[in-house]
């Protein structure tokens, strides 16, 4: 079954936010819109309207980790759902969600928290995916000139616990390389890619890596990690913050060609197979699919007061005094004083 509207046209979503699992949704039979949003800008239901070009069938807003950036959610006419993927970094982010109609939450075991006027069926699991895997196989080792490569982000400001451990594993691993840049082209030139999650999140960098056809060692974080990829199959796994376990796997690992070929191979199949973008977005347009959308927008609409005055209005009030001064802090004022008719 794919999406049709009365009419026979495909129903448009209007896209907030980060492009992620475009082609997937558009598969199943969704029209998606872009709608720019720029850091600092709120955006109401009319605003969408105008950029999109048209009245949406839905609105969807992938996680920018930015301040609320949708106004009078409790209000719009159309089905809402939030793509939430850093709820390690924003605990406001559950309350915030049960302004939606439905949330898709990239960290599984988060998924409680954003139990509330939602309920279970409201709420999906929707974990990283790559945008178009590599499609070769995984390159040769005669190719790979480092043994072992992190690529990141490492301002000491910023990400202090990641600095401390690559310090800790450079102390034992002293063919570590620390490098910023295109992680497509980097990967493919390691025996041994490094994977470290400063917050405990299952991010973006597992499925990046294996989708570049890399040896990935990467923290015991949950979330579904074992769930998506069995470790010792699709790749390797540590005792997250443990620089001794990381550098005794890795001393077992750089001498065995054979078995890191193999099992780059393996996890490169499996994100081609499952976690590419168009993967994850026709599960997600199916999910879509399945929801009662009507009936959760009449509910939603039905205590739009009482959603505005327990879960928004606390928020515009709290990101006001946060950003007191700004012209966005006047917005959330606003916000928070405004009544849904």
């Amino acid at each position: 079954m794919t999406a049709r509207r009365a009419d026979g046209k495909r129903p448009v979503i209007a896209w907030v936010g980060w492009m992620f699992f475009w082609h997937g949704v558009i598969e199943e039979g969704f029209k998606p819109r872009s709608v720019p949003l720029e850091a600092g800008e709120t955006l109401s239901y009319e605003d969408i309207v105008r950029r999109c070009g048209e009245e949406p069938d839905m609105v969807l807003y992938l996680d920018r980790s930015l301040p609320p950036p949708l106004i009078g959610l409790e209000s719009f006419p159309c089905p809402t759902c939030f793509y939430c993927v850093d709820s390690h970094i924003h605990s406001w982010y559950p309350a915030y969600a049960q302004a939606f109609d439905l949330c898709a939450v990239s960290l599984r075991d988060h998924m409680p928290r954003f139990l509330g006027r939602l309920g279970t069926e409201q709420i999906f699991w929707l974990p990283p995916s790559m945008k178009e895997p590599e499609k070769t196989p995984p390159a040769p080792e005669s190719a790979k000139e480092r043994d072992l490569l992190f690529v990141g982000n490492v301002n000491p400001e910023t990400m202090p616990g990641r600095v401390r451990f690559l310090a800790e594993v450079k102390e034992r691993l002293p063919g570590l390389v620390v490098m910023q840049g295109d992680y497509r082209a980097l990967f493919p030139t390691a025996r041994l890619v490094l994977n470290i999650a400063e917050r405990g999140d299952l991010n973006f960098r597992v499925v990046e890596a294996l989708g570049t056809g890399s040896c990935l060692v990467t923290p015991e974080v949950g979330h579904g990690l074992t769930d998506l990829f069995r470790p010792g199959e699709h790749l390797f796994t540590y005792p997250p913050g443990d620089a001794d376990a990381l550098a005794a796997l890795v001393a077992k690992l750089l001498p065995d060609a054979t078995r890191r070929e193999r099992v780059a191979r393996a996890g490169h199949a499996r994100v081609v197979e499952r976690h590419s973008h168009v993967a994850r977005g026709r599960d997600f347009g199916r999910w879509l699919l399945a929801q009662p959308l009507a009936d959760l927008v009449a509910r939603r609409l039905a205590a739009r007061r009482s959603i505005h005055g327990e879960f928004l209005r606390p928020l515009y009030l709290h990101w006001a005094e946060v950003l007191s001064g700004t012209p966005l802090a006047l917005r959330y004022l606003a916000a928070a004083k405004a009544r849904p008719a």
